[in-house]
């Protein structure tokens, strides 16, 4: 496959993602999130979008809109498991499945009274107690809990059945309670195991484990090895069940900030955590003056980015490195929230986890950037070579034209500095005073407008203009160029080999007849393709929001040999525009004064 029309490298991308597990995002060219999964395997898994064949067709059209993928690296499938959960629930995106019942990961809940008890819970967390968690699943947390009353026998009834007990219950039977509901148990010792299962599950288990393995030791010594071996098994398997999530913490906010520079690239990863849970993360590759250190860059980020209103400024901000003005620079953002700040890089537990999560993200983001950079001056480098250009081209611009029969149309330029697009210097322009489907018009009018205001404006002018077409497109551009007197730009113009494949592009120069042919595999081609698809798309979507707006006063009106008369009789045979819409040509073509060219006519323009 080769570079898809919203531009995004797909092959470069893969060529650099990680192989550990995470979550994927995918995003479209607005910036929004579309897409949230999780991967045992990131590369493998989002590999999978662009080389299988058999997509869906939802997943064929979410891949198509996909502009940039950013991923988070977590410790296991387990903990992208629980991230993917929280982001979906965050962001909605629009191809992902939005549960809209309250079910959510469980956790297991140790009540606060006078003999607290364990059992699971979802949902909302106001009653007084711990909750510790969460689990991947509502039988890790089963198992969890059948665990406990194993080594610890906590009571699991309710509250009814226990007040009203008068004798013990078949749980005390088979040594999975202690009883305490009629005083088989004292309070002082029935509390001593509760502290011993809340430790156990805040990760301050090796006074738990030390009990356990003491007691396993014991009855070794006695000769009991069937219990023995019981008790080792039961350590095992408490160590595979409890699973306390790094993407999970105690109900605080914190950002959590990674900042590097590698080869002059400066890279920041945010990792935002809001109630013990991880909200989001963000990446930013700001430009920075040469030797410039990483303490000065985070340090430079941290005032800036919490200076923007739209920035929540959490209470506690850990970073990955130390900061010579720590103290400082914690009170200016302190009076920026209106409260006291902590800003911290020794950390442990939780914070800690999430700080190296943020370090491994930071890395693999600026070894995927560099990776991206040097494969876009390798492109570059063969486009120069290939076409044997004089200097190499930074900047290019490339036209395209969109039209729906003749009507509509409109042209697209669009701009790449250094082999990257450069949205702000896009263009369009709605092309008038030409015959309908007259492309070499358009492009004319086109090429002579941007020029024009480029000579006047005594702007940049390109290295290379990339004309999409043929020769005929060709020779219109090279005459406004010479109008305007510009010698200085070079010229080519990209066609459709004779079978339209991707791949079998040819190259027309002015001063050549016949067209040039690139390897199928050259990178130089392959910049030539992410160009002219992007001024490809550029164009469409000019054209439809354009037709779109005609819409506005009538979907009909513009459609080429349909007039008040045709569009009266097709809104009486149909009853209504959605019956026009459903209609196919066969179903047109009933309509009297519609022949089969006018119905075919429509049928495309409506769909």
């Amino acid at each position: 496959m080769t570079d898809s029309p919203n531009q995004f490298d797909h092959q470069t991308f893969l060529k650099n993602l990680t192989h550990l597990p995470g979550i994927y995002q995918m995003i479209n060219d607005n910036g929004d999130i579309i897409y949230v999964g999780k991967a045992k395997n990131l590369r493998k898994r989002v590999s999978s979008y662009f080389q299988k064949q058999d997509h869906s067709p939802k997943t064929k059209v979410m891949v198509s809109q996909i502009h940039e993928i950013q991923v988070v690296v977590t410790d296991s499938e387990n903990e992208a498991l629980i991230l993917e959960n929280q982001f979906i629930k965050k962001h909605r995106p629009r191809y992902n499945v939005i549960f809209r019942d309250d079910k959510s990961y469980p956790y297991i809940y140790l009540s606060e009274e006078d003999y607290p008890r364990l059992s699971i819970q979802r949902g909302a967390q106001n009653r007084k107690g711990n909750y510790f968690g969460p689990f991947t699943g509502s039988t890790a947390a089963r198992y969890s809990i059948a665990l406990m009353q194993k080594l610890f026998q906590i009571r699991q009834c309710e509250n009814s059945v226990f007040k009203y007990r008068s004798r013990p219950c078949l749980q005390y039977q088979i040594n999975r309670c202690s009883g305490s509901c009629v005083g088989k148990i004292s309070q002082s010792d029935y509390l001593k195991d509760v502290e011993l299962v809340r430790l156990f599950y805040q990760g301050k288990n090796e006074s738990v484990i030390k009990a356990l393995t003491e007691r396993m030791e014991k009855a070794s010594e006695d000769l009991a090895f069937e219990r023995a071996a019981q008790i080792r098994d039961q350590i095992i398997q408490l160590r595979r069940v409890l699973e306390k999530q790094t993407v999970q913490g105690t109900g605080i906010d914190i950002d959590i900030i990674a900042a590097g520079v590698v080869e002059k690239t400066a890279g920041i990863f945010v990792l935002h955590v809001r109630n013990g849970l991880v909200q989001g993360s963000r990446n930013f590759y700001p430009k920075i003056p040469q030797d410039t250190s990483e303490e000065e860059v985070l340090e430079s980020f941290i005032g800036h980015f919490y200076s923007v209103s739209n920035n929540e400024v959490p209470k506690e901000i850990v970073t990955n490195l130390a900061l010579p003005n720590e103290s400082e620079l914690a009170t200016i953002v302190g009076q920026i929230r209106g409260c006291q700040v902590r800003l911290a890089h020794k950390v442990k537990t939780d914070r800690a986890a999430w700080l190296e999560m943020a370090t491994r993200n930071l890395s693999e983001m600026l070894g995927a950037k560099l990776a991206t950079q040097q494969h876009t001056r390798k492109r570059m480098q063969a486009l120069m070579d290939e076409l044997n250009l004089d200097k190499m081209p930074y900047r290019m611009e490339c036209f395209d034209i969109s039209h729906f029969q003749g009507e509509q149309t409109v042209a697209s330029c669009v701009v790449f500095e250094k082999g990257q697009a450069k949205k702000s210097d896009y263009r369009r322009f709605n092309i008038e005073g030409v015959e309908p489907g007259d492309d070499y018009a358009a492009i004319e009018q086109a090429v002579r407008r941007r020029f024009n205001r480029l000579v006047k404006e005594e702007a940049r002018l390109p290295e290379l203009l990339i004309i999409d077409g043929g020769k005929g497109q060709l020779n219109q551009a090279q005459k406004v160029l010479e109008d305007l007197n510009i010698t200085d730009v070079t010229l080519i113009s990209v066609a459709k080999g004779s079978d339209r494949k991707v791949g079998m592009e040819q190259i027309f120069f002015p001063s050549e007849a016949i067209a040039t042919r690139l390897k199928e595999d050259s990178l130089g081609l392959h910049l030539i393709q992410a160009i002219r698809d992007e001024a490809h798309r550029f164009a469409i979507t000019g054209h439809r929001g354009k037709r779109d707006k005609q819409r506005k006063v009538s979907v009909l009106e513009g459609i080429p040999g349909v007039g008040a008369k045709r569009r009266k009789a097709i809104i009486q045979h149909f009853g209504g525009l959605q019956g026009v819409k459903r209609a196919g040509v066969n179903d047109l073509k009933e309509v009297e004064g519609i022949s089969q060219a006018i119905a075919q006519t429509i049928y495309d323009y409506l769909h």
